[in-house]
């Protein structure tokens, strides 16, 4: 296993560890979710979706597979750890997006984004769950113009977040549609979200795949 992968204890599926979420072991003996991967000591990898994690939760392969990884059996492993990692990779999204406003990497408001899309300015773009579907529409056709793939499925990603959470992570009024024009930017937003929806298991796929396949051809066109 190449050292830039880590495996996965309850599939077994070895990949890299941005796919992945590392668990840690505290002083105490308690199992905590480590999103961000910064904890001391010895961690254990799971790439399994929220609902197969609380399965294994449930029938005792989860701490079996700790015991294994930690190599200790004194374990405490919170009846709800699913929920507070996948409430951990909300926060970790959040934060994400917090960051990337703070440095001046996003737009939002329709009227600018829309002009930045039609520039092909436009690296990722991104909804709120309670966005209407018609504003969706009209930035998705501007996106699409500007990146001369009209007539294509490419859209904006609608996030399993509402305006409101989104406002108070950018500190912003209203946020209810978001721009990305950096490509690093987007490329760290995505893996965010990415990384998420493959735990909760309710990933927009398709879409996903086709925004970052927009923002790969816009990065090797030196946008």
């Amino acid at each position: 296993m190449p050292d830039s992968e880590r495996r996965c204890i309850l599939s077994g599926r070895t990949t890299d560890p941005e796919q992945l979420v590392r668990l840690a072991l505290g002083p105490d003996g308690q199992v905590a979710g480590d999103v961000r991967a910064k904890a001391p000591g010895r961690g254990a990898w799971i790439g399994v979706t929220r609902g197969e994690m609380t399965q294994a939760l449930a029938n005792g392969k989860l701490r079996g597979a700790l015991a294994r990884a930690f190599k200790t059996a004194a374990l405490d492993i919170p009846t709800d750890l699913p929920d507070r990692i996948e409430g951990a990779l909300r926060a970790a999204l959040l934060d994400r997006l917090g960051l990337e406003a703070r440095a001046s990497r996003l737009l939002t408001g329709s009227e600018k984004i829309a002009e930045a899309a039609r520039r092909g300015q436009v690296r990722l773009l991104l909804h709120a769950s309670d966005a209407a579907a018609d504003g969706n529409r009209k930035l998705d056709q501007a996106w699409r113009v500007g990146e001369e793939a009209e007539g294509s499925a490419m859209a904006g990603l609608v996030l399993p977040v509402d305006r409101g959470a989104l406002s108070v992570a950018m500190g912003r009024e209203n946020v209810v549609h978001i721009a990305v024009t950096d490509a690093g930017a987007a490329g760290r937003l995505r893996a965010a979200l990415d990384r998420w929806q493959n735990y909760s298991g309710c990933a927009n796929e398709q879409q996903l795949r086709d925004a970052q396949g927009a923002g790969a051809a816009s990065v090797s066109l030196g946008r």
